[in-house]
């Protein structure tokens, strides 16, 4: 069975969760995925994937809020005002479902991808690496770096 990439679960740091399908991404990066393995208290052993940034173009089309997906902020205002209201992307799953099967909508793989996060305040919510605007044209543009902001990266479509 072959695999291929599904969608993009994002997932907040108080539980929301918005799932985007890879047609409504359009520039995507995510540097250097590592691998590390260990336990935080007393959970299982796993495998975590920490990356050193994420950069991303979504379509206007994502947003909305998948019936699949916990959310509350976005039910209110929208995910793209919620992503850029609250910067506070956790972690992200990508999705895989098997590409030699056409008719196939189901999930059968998915990494976990951290990205790197530092409170901005003592809540330990909003991510002081995360920047993100919504563009002329709608379409949401978030960065997650340590040393780069969306105003960086994507200077030409302020």
């Amino acid at each position: 069975m072959k695999k291929e990439v599904k969608a993009l679960k994002m997932t907040f740091k108080n539980g929301e969760t918005w799932t985007i399908d890879k047609e409504f991404i359009g520039d995507l990066w995510i540097k250097h995925i590592s691998k590390s393995f260990g336990r935080i208290g007393d959970s299982e052993l796993q495998e975590i994937f920490p990356c050193e940034s994420l950069k991303i173009e979504i379509f206007p089309e994502a947003d909305e809020v998948n019936s699949s997906d916990i959310n509350l902020g976005g039910l209110e205002m929208g995910m793209f005002d919620r992503a850029v209201k609250d910067p506070d992307i956790e972690k992200m799953d990508i999705l895989y479902k098997d590409s030699e099967n056409s008719d196939s909508v189901d999930i059968i793989a998915k990494e976990t991808v951290y990205f790197p996060y530092e409170a901005i305040d003592s809540d330990r919510i909003d991510n002081a690496y995360q920047s993100s605007f919504v563009s002329q044209d709608n379409v949401l543009y978030i960065v997650i770096d340590k040393e780069k902001t969306v105003k960086d990266i994507y200077k030409d479509k302020f």
